[in-house]
């Protein structure tokens, strides 16, 4: 397979040289072009029959005040996001159409961003990256054909910073409530002799979190060298980061949550009695990751141009964590305080025999992502056709350390108690053609074919041998048309097939079957005078859908399970409609039904068939909106609402389980103030969030166990809950230098 996607990559690099022509565009518009194919291939155009959304530099920044990407993509339409410490910094979370994050595809120039084995995308590896990003792409439903793990709920196609003609500088900082504060400087020296451009960012950002011991201490850097010819764009990117949290993924239960919301049960440590001592200080997640990039777009002629991109993504850490012998076997009911489980026989200290003990470990990643992706792009007045390959390699190792123990077990400093490795290699080829069929008509087609392979070994951190030997075919066709109805009027029609490969986690527990899912979409657009209103019904059905249970694991991550049979059917509207120079509207509404049929649980010792329930983390409204004025021409205000409705956080319709809906509103003021000395100008920024003040869950878990204590020959199912509170009002200042 290696060798036929190199002769693929010769292939596509091959057209020969001599068919460039030279360009009449200028520089800035050549080179701006040219930037834009680099995710040409994960992209759709402005009238393609599938459901998207762009957000531009521009309207990133009027908000970018160190909160992650997710919490900027709030107000789209169908978007739920949250945050595990409270306040937009350090682990932050999307979902799109009640979709989690690790169903939505994320590309950063077309490379993959989500992790190979659990298919998520942690952004807090990532700070502050929305100040490197030119312009995005979010595609709802399965999308156009990308690259890594298929799209189940939405695709996020993220373009770095486009080569800038002209040298700046510029220096930002913010400040704001619980101690959170961002600093950044960027520069770019502009093209060099019309060829070269070298530009940069550096940021740290630092948040004592809302939620107790919630903090973040955050550092990221962005690096890229650009060449720059007639139709050629050269681009090395190097970028990364250095994220340090405090552990808050562990919520609270309803009690704590009526009485001290700001309560963070994680790191616990209790004398041999149970008396409470305090909490280890330490309880931290301590990750590191480096993406390299190598990217060269040639443009031959006005008809052909080719990309290649080359990616290498390495990544370390652990989270530290203090095992208290009291608190696991008393309160958690585990057995992972004990010798036995660490694999060590007893020990006799001081004439006793020890069999549990007190100890801090580290649990560790150390992986590496290798990515090739090349495609090229034929384009007349009636075809537009992209054709490519993709070849992804994935290692990871999984290991647990003992870096203290309260007594003497044998370990020392750095020894492992587990260790397991994960590979992962993944091949696509895809195709996709949009055929202008005249002024009125256009068709879509879209073919790709997937074919991966993952294999595990050693123990996972229960200690438990994961031996894992799987391969899956996919073959993903989409297919739709665009109907110009008039010059105001323009409506759409697609068909699409997803299937996707269980995660690590799912081996874990036992699943190793693969979804399937079927979407149609069918949207109408309008655009006339000052208003643009995007209308779409989606119907998405699937077969082995892996929900949520609404369950974590140890270290806080999802559990999910197979629901057999299931759908999501909603309606989507935006809008952009301009009632003046000054004001401008952008409201949006989601609404939905989400349904798992005939879904099978376990209670009180039996299975039970409770008919259709509703999907897991999907409320049936989500609305949002924006209320833009602009009263001179160098200030901005912005008021932005945004409500979920109720969700159940389980797939059994438990009271329990439900979390209530929300409504929250932010406000947002820009002012640039220009003309001045030693300044380009400066852009002064504030963000008032949730300027209510309203007390409001956006996430939560639930949970299911059977007690057979408490009556004997009896099984009793027993329900519980738990809470990720938000922030009240809380505030952001920022002040951006531009040289």
């Amino acid at each position: 397979m290696k060798n036929v996607l190199f002769y693929l990559v010769i292939l596509i690099l091959s057209i020969p040289l001599n068919a460039q022509e030279k360009q009449t565009d200028s520089i800035s518009s050549e080179v701006e072009k040219l930037d834009e194919v680099l995710v040409k291939s994960v992209r759709v155009e402005a009238d393609s029959p599938i459901t998207h959304s762009n957000v531009s530099k521009e309207e990133l920044a009027t908000r970018n005040l160190g909160q992650d990407i997710p919490i900027l993509l709030n107000y789209l339409p169908g978007v739920v996001t949250t945050t595990d410490a409270g306040t937009g910094v350090g682990y932050t979370y999307i979902r799109v159409r009640g979709s989690d994050a690790s169903r939505v595809n994320v590309t950063l120039n077309g490379i993959p961003f989500n992790d190979a084995e659990s298919q998520g995308t942690f952004w807090v590896n990532l700070p502050d990256f929305a100040s490197s990003i030119e312009n995005l792409q979010l595609q709802r439903g399965v999308g156009t054909s990308t690259n890594g793990s298929g799209a189940f709920g939405a695709s996020l196609n993220l373009l770095t910073d486009a080569v800038s003609e002209e040298a700046s500088a510029e220096i930002s900082n913010s400040f704001g409530s619980f101690g959170t504060r961002r600093h950044n400087v960027k520069f770019s020296t502009g093209l060099l002799n019309e060829h070269i451009e070298i530009a940069g960012r550096l940021s740290a950002i630092a948040s004592d979190g809302y939620v107790d011991r919630a903090s973040s201490d955050l550092k990221s850097y962005f690096l890229q060298g650009s060449y720059v010819d007639d139709g050629t764009l050269i681009k090395a990117v190097a970028f990364g980061g250095h994220e340090i949290t405090y552990q808050s993924w562990n919520g609270i239960d309803q009690a704590t949550l009526d009485n001290n919301r700001r309560f963070n049960p994680i790191g616990f440590q209790y004398d041999g009695e149970g008396n409470l001592q305090g909490f280890y200080e330490n309880e931290e997640d301590n990750y590191k990751q480096d993406h390299y990039q190598l990217h060269w777009n040639q443009k031959y002629n006005n008809n052909w141009s080719t990309n290649l991109g080359l990616n290498y993504t390495y990544g370390r850490g652990f989270f530290e964590q203090y095992v208290d012998e009291w608190y696991y076997a008393n309160v958690l009911f585990s057995d992972q305080a004990t010798l036995e489980f660490l694999g060590v026989d007893p020990v006799t200290v001081n004439g006793q025999e020890i069999t549990a003990t007190d100890y801090i470990r580290r649990r560790w990643l150390d992986n590496d992502f290798y990515v090739i992706n090349a495609s090229a792009n034929y384009k007349n007045n009636s075809f537009d056709i992209d054709f490519g390959v993709f070849y992804s390699h994935y290692d990871g190792d999984h290991f647990g350390e003992i870096i203290w123990s309260e007594n003497p077990i044998g370990f020392n400093a750095g020894d492992n108690y587990y260790f397991g490795n994960g590979k992962k290699d993944e091949f696509t080829i895809f195709g996709k053609t949009t055929y202008r069929v005249n002024d009125k008509w256009s068709a879509f087609l879209d073919l790709q074919g997937r074919f991966v392979g993952y294999e595990t070994s050693g123990l996972t951190s229960d200690r438990v041998p994961l031996e894992v030997d799987e391969r899956y075919d996919f073959f993903n066709p989409k297919l739709g048309a665009t109907f110009q109805l008039n010059t105001a009027n323009q409506l759409y029609a697609s068909y699409a097939r997803a299937n996707r490969e269980p995660r690590r986690s799912d081996f874990e527990n036992g699943v190793n079957t693969a979804e399937r899912l079927n979407d149609i979409e069918l949207g109408w657009r309008l655009k006339a005078n000052k208003t643009t209103v995007n209308t779409n019904i989606y119907y998405m059905w699937y077969k082995d859908q892996l929900v949520l249970t609404g369950a974590l694991d140890d270290v806080g991550a999802p559990i999910r399970t197979t629901s057999g049979e299931s759908y999501r059917l909603g309606i989507e509207i935006d809008a952009n409609i301009i009632i003046s120079d000054k004001f401008t509207i952008k409201p949006n509404v989601a609404l939905s039904t989400n349904k798992n049929k005939d879904f099978i649980t376990s209670r009180d010792g039996s299975l039970v068939n409770l008919g259709d329930t509703n999907i897991s983390y999907s409320p049936d409204i989500v609305a949002g909106n924006m209320f833009i004025y602009q009263p001179i021409e160098n200030l901005q205000l912005g008021f932005l609402s945004k409500f979920v409705g109720e969700q159940y956080m389980g797939n059994i319709d438990s009271e329990t389980s439900k979390l209530d809906s929300f409504f929250i509103n932010d406000l947002n003021i820009v002012y640039e103030i220009k003309s001045i000395p030693v300044f380009k100008s400066i852009v002064l920024t504030g963000l008032v969030n949730n300027i209510f003040d309203s007390e409001y869950v956006s996430n939560g878990y639930f949970f299911t166990f059977d007690d057979d204590f408490s009556n004997p020959g009896t099984i009793t199912t027993v329900e519980g809950a738990g809470y990720y509170p938000q922030a009240g009002i809380n505030f952001l200042l920022g002040a951006t230098l531009k040289f």
